[in-house]
C-alpha cells in the first residue's frame, strides 16, 4: 500500500516538490544594448542560484511583445517578468516620469538620489497593479543628435524630432519642433526615410543605431538620465519558493549595481565610438544652454501643475523641501 501511494504521488507530480520552470522575459532593446547584456547576466545569476530550478528566457528587441505592451503583458500574467522604459508610464502617473524632466537630474549622483526618492512611490503605484519592481538602471545622460551644430533652441524649430515619451513630446513642442514617436530599433530607418531629422537620446542608442550614418553632430547637453525598470508579476513571484525568491532578489540587487556601473562605462565608450566614426562631439553653446534651461523650467512648472500627490512627493523628497 505504501509503495502504491508513493507511485500514485509521483504519477500526479506530487513526488517532486520543486520542478524546474522557465520564465519568458520580454525586453525592448537589442542584444548589444548594455541593458540587455545586464539582464542576460541577471537571468544567468538566477539560474545558477537556483541550480536551474528557475530559468529566465530573455526575448530581446521587442521580439515577444512590442515595447508598449510589455508592462501590461506582465500585469495580466501573459509573462511573469519584463523590462520597459519607466517614463513611458507617465500617462498613468507623472511619478513614473520624474527622471525624464529636462535638467532636473543631469549626473549619475543626482540620478541615484532621484531614484532613492522615486522608488518607494513607484513601488506603491506598481503594487496596486499587481507588479513589483526588481531593479532599475539609467541610460547615460541624453544628448542632442543633428546634422550640423545647433547653436540655439531656435535652430530646432520645424525639425522632425524623435519623441519616445510624453516629456520629449512636450520638449519638442516647446522647442517648436515636430515630435514623432519612433522606437529605438526603428531609428535608422526613420532617419533614412526623412521621418526624423533630430533626436535626443543616449550615447548608447546613438552608437548602437550607428547614428553617424544619418547625422554628423552630437551635442553633449546632458539633459537627463532616464531609467529602464524590470518588474515581476507579484502572483508569479509569490508562487516561488523562499529560496527562489531570495535568488531573484539577490540577483536583482546585483544587476542594479552592475547596471549603473555599465551605464557609466557605456557613456564614455559610446561617445568615443561616435567620434571615431566621424561625428563631431561638441559642448552646447551658452545660448543653447540658456534656451534649454528655459524650456526645462517651463516643463517643470507645467509638470507641478498636473502632478499627483505621489509625483509631488517624489520631487519634494529629491529636492529636500
Amino acid at each position: 500500500m505504501i509503495r502504491f501511494a508513493a507511485s500514485f504521488a509521483v504519477a500526479l507530480g506530487l513526488g517532486t516538490a520543486v520542478q524546474a520552470q522557465t520564465w519568458d522575459m520580454p525586453t525592448p532593446y537589442g542584444d548589444t544594448t548594455f541593458h540587455t547584456v545586464n539582464i542576460r547576466d541577471f537571468a544567468e545569476d538566477v539560474s545558477k542560484a537556483t541550480d536551474g530550478k528557475l530559468k529566465i528566457k530573455v526575448h530581446s528587441a521587442g521580439s515577444l511583445f512590442p515595447h508598449s505592451e510589455i508592462k501590461n503583458a506582465v500585469r495580466s500574467g501573459q509573462v511573469p517578468i519584463g523590462e520597459f522604459f519607466l517614463s513611458t508610464l507617465s500617462n498613468e502617473d507623472l511619478a513614473f516620469g520624474v527622471d525624464s524632466q529636462p535638467f532636473l537630474a543631469t549626473s549619475y549622483d543626482q540620478a541615484e538620489k532621484l531614484w532613492e526618492a522615486q522608488k518607494p512611490v513607484i513601488t506603491k503605484l506598481l503594487d496596486k497593479q499587481g507588479l513589483m519592481p526588481l531593479f532599475s538602471v539609467p541610460w547615460p545622460a541624453q544628448g542632442l543628435y543633428t546634422n550640423g551644430e545647433i547653436k540655439s533652441v531656435d535652430d530646432l524649430a520645424g525639425l522632425r524630432f524623435r519623441a519616445y515619451n510624453p516629456a520629449l513630446e512636450e520638449f519638442a513642442t516647446l522647442a517648436k519642433a515636430a515630435p514623432v514617436q519612433v522606437e529605438a530599433v526603428d531609428i535608422p530607418q526613420a532617419f533614412s526615410t526623412g521621418q526624423l531629422q533630430a533626436m535626443i537620446t543616449s550615447p548608447s542608442t546613438g552608437a548602437n543605431s550607428k547614428a553617424w550614418d544619418f547625422v554628423d553632430t552630437y551635442t553633449k547637453i546632458d539633459a537627463w538620465l532616464p531609467k529602464n525598470i524590470v518588474v515581476v508579476n507579484k502572483r508569479a513571484f509569490d508562487r516561488l519558493s523562499e529560496d527562489e525568491q531570495k535568488a531573484v532578489m539577490d540577483a536583482a540587487a546585483t544587476a542594479q549595481t552592475r547596471g549603473w556601473e555599465m551605464s557609466k562605462k557605456e557613456a564614455a565608450e559610446k561617445t568615443a565610438e561616435m567620434k571615431d566614426n566621424g561625428m563631431a562631439i561638441v559642448d552646447p553653446s551658452p545660448e543653447l544652454e540658456q534656451g534649454l534651461k528655459k524650456i526645462g523650467d517651463e516643463m517643470l512648472a507645467n509638470w507641478k501643475e498636473k502632478a499627483s500627490p505621489d509625483a509631488l512627493e517624489v520631487l519634494k523628497a529629491y529636492q529636500g523641501n
